[in-house]
């Protein structure tokens, strides 16, 4: 390392601790730049992939009223797929480039999305799960040391706390409906419930990336924090369900002032993260086929742009 990029990662270094934000032309270390195209493009995969679960259940959402829901919370997905996507972009990678990467499997996503949703009360144990889970992933992230990201999860907080609200009645109405409708809403959180606490990733001491993350205030808090946090969380929220998450050894631990609970199946998670989930490959399949489906329309739009901006510079030259 010369001593002028020693130098610069001083001056780099000392702007994060003073929680000054690194922007897109400020001089950032490689790795950095390396570390951040790889969480928000995966974020952003996470957030385009993550509609075709819920979008699954559009047309057979249980109501009107149901379905205009639905079909706003898969919108919502789409455009913070959009955000960070853009976010990403600003750090020199292009969007075709991430979408390949997807494509040909290269860049994952989170893990949660490839399992499968078999019944309505799924609609409502995502958004209360997996939304619950993701904001707290998230919400630090308006923290991110990185100014981009950061302001692109202002919003996509604001909608998921939204999300999880709406989770979280489907499985109340649930509930407090029919003997089947009660036993729906409880098999769901069952199937969804293991998933939604390894969203967090592993355990921090083996996680190679989480140390240097969080020096870079690219991450504010540890998984191991987070899943915690979690966990106390839907102990508690689960009671006004009248239900219950399908964990034995769940209890309040006084000394601790949090809730222990049991081990997690990391066999699992990494099998899912491998390609070997349910519906990795019916996920991955899908999400190829609307990209190829859709090139009309793309081509068509900068078919448009390139015909507008040609009008404007002769309209420029003839002024």
């Amino acid at each position: 390392m010369s001593a002028t990029t020693h130098s610069l990662e001083e001056i780099f270094q000392a702007k994060i601790d003073a929680d000054i934000r690194i922007e897109p032309k400020d001089w950032m270390p490689d790795a950095y730049r390396k570390t951040l195209v790889r969480q928000i493009s995966q974020h952003a995969h996470s957030e385009i992939v993550g509609m075709l679960p819920e979008g699954n259940w559009i047309s057979r959402a249980p109501s009107l009223k149901r379905k205009a829901i639905l079909l706003a919370k898969v919108q919502d997905e789409a455009g913070h797929g959009l955000y960070l996507y853009a976010a990403a972009e600003t750090l020199g990678v292009s969007r075709d480039q991430m979408i390949r990467d997807l494509h040909s499997g290269k860049a994952k996503y989170s893990s949660i999305f490839n399992y499968p949703t078999i019944s309505w009360a799924d609609m409502g144990a995502i958004g209360w799960l997996v939304d619950g889970a993701a904001i707290l992933n998230q919400v630090p992230i308006c923290r991110c040391s990185y100014g981009p990201y950061a302001r692109a999860m202002v919003r996509v907080c604001k909608e998921e706390s939204f999300h999880q609200r709406q989770g979280f009645e489907i499985l109340l109405t649930l509930a407090n409906g029919s003997p089947e409708q009660r036993a729906m809403a409880q098999d769901a959180i069952d199937r969804w419930y293991w998933p939604a606490v390894m969203m967090f990733g592993p355990s921090d001491d083996a996680s190679p990336n989480s140390a240097q993350s969080m020096q870079w205030k690219i991450k504010r808090f540890s998984n191991d924090e987070l899943r915690q946090r979690f966990v106390d969380m839907i102990a508690e929220q689960v009671k006004v369900l009248g239900l219950t998450v399908p964990d034995p050894e769940l209890r309040w631990n006084e000394t601790r002032g949090h809730y222990d609970f049991g081990p997690i199946d990391w066999d699992e998670f990494w099998n899912v993260v491998q390609g070997n989930g349910p519906c990795n490959q019916q996920r991955l399949r899908t999400r190829v086929k609307a990209y190829e489906d859709g090139a009309w329309v793309r081509e068509a739009a900068s078919a448009y742009a390139e015909k507008k901006r040609k009008r404007d510079e002769e309209q420029a030259q003839a002024a």
